[in-house]
């Protein structure tokens, strides 16, 4: 019984182990999916995102009912699962550190924070320009 009891608690402790080591370390931007779009042809998040101009774009359009995701800095947008959206709701418009999981191009959130931009005077193309055109 006693070598069951130990058996048990292993394999407890390696499904902790295995699902904490599966979560992913990233770092990106939360936006929304229309500003997203419009830059999705840039190979990078940065070439597209203007840290002086992209919070008050992207809560716009979320307002708006455009719908929040994560962009990756290499430009990739996944969507968030509700409790996900929860957590990356109050970074809306910001370049932040996340771990999680993508599951199918959901992006589930263990935990966020918010890490500053690098300064740029303006995106290294016009699309920034182009997607606010709607403000």
């Amino acid at each position: 019984m006693k070598r069951l009891l130990v058996g048990i608690a292993f394999l407890a402790f390696v499904a902790f182990v295995s699902k904490t080591a599966c979560a992913e370390q990233m770092s990106g931007y939360v936006s929304d999916e229309q500003c997203a779009s419009k830059g999705s042809k840039s190979a990078k998040a940065s070439d597209w995102i203007n840290p002086k101009a992209f919070e008050s774009c992207a809560q716009k359009c979320a307002k708006n009912g455009s719908g929040v995701v994560f962009v990756t800095e290499d430009n990739k947008v996944l969507k968030l699962n509700g409790d996900s959206l929860k957590k990356a709701l109050p970074h809306l418009g910001h370049r932040v550190s996340v771990s999680g999981k993508v599951e199918g191009g959901t992006l589930n959130i263990d935990k966020i924070a918010s890490i500053k931009m690098d300064a740029q005077e303006k995106p290294a193309n016009d699309v920034e320009d182009k997607m606010h055109d709607h403000h």
